[in-house]
């Protein structure tokens, strides 16, 4: 019994959520996205929220070789909100994975990155692989991530010195889900 007034209630909020995004601003991008990352003919925006937290990097040696370094994106972390401010779900990885507050969840495949502008991390478009669990999530074809801000690879070296370190970095971005129409 509590489990399904916890269920219809995070249903509830979720559903209002959306409304109140399709009821306060039109269910379009913020911003023109590069043709990179458009989503193809024949979806339909579902949600949009905002994502904040942060993603982990890791110094390792740099592919193919042995004597050079780089900072490789290991995960995120992050809490997922609508327009209004109230949380709707969460994004976290490996694998990349979107959750909604109603339980159901998605991974998906990089399709495709854009430029982020200096300082941020890229726009990207994902193709979304079947939901699991019922809810929000169901039927999610693709998830855009455009109006990004930081998350860029830590700017302290990467050495032999420091290999296997990790470091955190904040980052926000909009994260955009698409539905076939």
């Amino acid at each position: 019994m509590i489990r399904s007034v916890f269920f219809s209630a995070s249903a509830a909020v979720l559903l209002s959520a959306c409304a109140s995004n399709s009821g306060n601003m039109s269910m379009t991008p913020p911003a023109p996205v590069a043709e990179a990352i458009r989503v193809p003919a024949g979806n339909k925006m579902a949600m949009q929220t905002v994502g904040s937290g942060q993603l982990l990097y890791e110094c390792r040696v740099k592919a193919n070789t042995q004597a050079e370094h780089e900072w490789v994106f290991v995960g995120p972390t992050a809490v997922l909100k609508d327009r209004s401010g109230a949380t709707v779900g969460k994004y976290y990885g490996p694998p990349a994975t979107w959750e909604s507050s109603d339980g159901s969840k998605v991974t998906a495949t990089q399709v495709a990155t854009a430029p982020g502008g200096d300082g941020n991390i890229p726009h990207q478009l994902v193709k979304a692989n079947p939901a699991m669990g019922a809810g929000s999530m169901m039927g999610v074809t693709f998830i855009q991530r455009v109006a990004t801000k930081g998350g860029v690879a830590p700017s302290m070296p990467c050495s032999s010195a420091n290999v296997g370190a990790k470091q955190t970095v904040g980052y926000q971005a909009d994260y955009l889900f698409w539905k076939a129409s």
